[in-house]
């Protein structure tokens, strides 16, 4: 009688697919990729980036090289892995540039997927250091389309990269200081995260993206800047940060007026302090 498991134990051979399908499948797949498929991502993003109403995708000639061009001219930052097709072509990769995502792939001439040679629309970014990155963009052979100049709508100028792509730099503009006691930051606190953010997203539409903190949540949308912070322990409520212009200064006030003023940290943004008033309401002061 014959050792049903005989079979389990015979070495594996692959097995070729039908022809067809396999044909169907590649199509699919190139299709899914070219049209801005979901990816997995393995690096962590830049904090505020996601999809917009409107997101650039390129056609490059070279998808590897233009992504360490990116990196480099405009600081952005990778979102996962770039997605390979069969024949070694990068068919989808994505960038964070800012608050903005940029996508991008391979030229793909047999479904008119192909960089500008002539002409063709420019994509506008804005970098800290328009005159750094535009000199860092020549150096990895960049073409000169307009120096960078002054002009009524801030410093900028203008380029074609070395895959065919036109680019407009300007200078961003900082944002203007928060006035003495405006109000620079929300933090919503709450003892469930996870609960918080479904009722808040179906009542208002917010949406949320990872914070810098356990959890910590950025809001996105209505507008607002702020975030969401769940777990227990904490005041239950909306928790405030004010603008201040002397911080030392200000803690002091906050002691002599029977408050509670926490110690000064220095954070990148700035430095700012925990304090509570003098009925028990939590809230920061900020120094920009």
């Amino acid at each position: 009688m014959l050792d049903p498991f005989e079979s389990l134990r015979a070495p594996s051979r692959p097995v070729d697919p039908d022809p067809l399908f396999a044909d169907e499948l590649r199509d699919q797949l190139r299709r899914a990729v070219l049209n801005g498929a979901e990816m997995t991502t393995t690096e962590t993003p830049a904090s505020t980036a996601e999809l917009r109403s409107l997101t650039p995708y390129l056609a490059v000639s070279d998808a590897r090289a233009a992504l360490d061009f990116y990196v480099e001219v405009f600081g952005a930052v990778r979102r996962g892995e770039p997605i390979l097709m069969d024949d070694g072509r990068i068919g989808h990769a994505e960038l964070a540039i800012g608050d903005a995502v940029l996508m991008l792939a391979e030229e793909y001439p047999e479904i008119g997927h192909v960089a500008p040679r002539e002409g063709g629309a420019s994509v506008r970014v804005e970098v800290s250091d328009v005159d750094t990155s535009y000199a860092r963009a020549l150096e990895l052979g960049a073409t000169r389309i307009r120096a960078v100049s002054e002009s009524p709508y801030g410093r900028g100028g203008s380029f074609r990269d070395p895959f065919g792509q036109r680019w407009m730099v300007s200078q961003a503009t900082p944002a203007p200081p928060i006035p003495q006691g405006g109000i620079g930051y929300l933090t919503l606190q709450v003892p469930d995260a996870e609960s918080a953010k479904a009722f808040y997203g179906a009542v208002l539409g917010w949406r949320f993206s990872p914070g810098q903190v356990e959890g910590g949540w950025r809001i996105q949308g209505g507008g607002l800047e702020g975030g969401l912070h769940g777990g227990p322990g904490r005041q239950v409520g909306a928790k405030l940060i004010y603008a201040v212009e002397d911080l030392d200064a200000a803690l002091s006030h906050v002691r002599e007026q029977g408050g509670q003023a926490g110690a000064v940290e220095d954070q990148r943004y700035g430095r700012m302090a925990d304090c509570t008033d003098n009925q028990g309401i939590e809230f920061w002061l900020w120094q920009q």
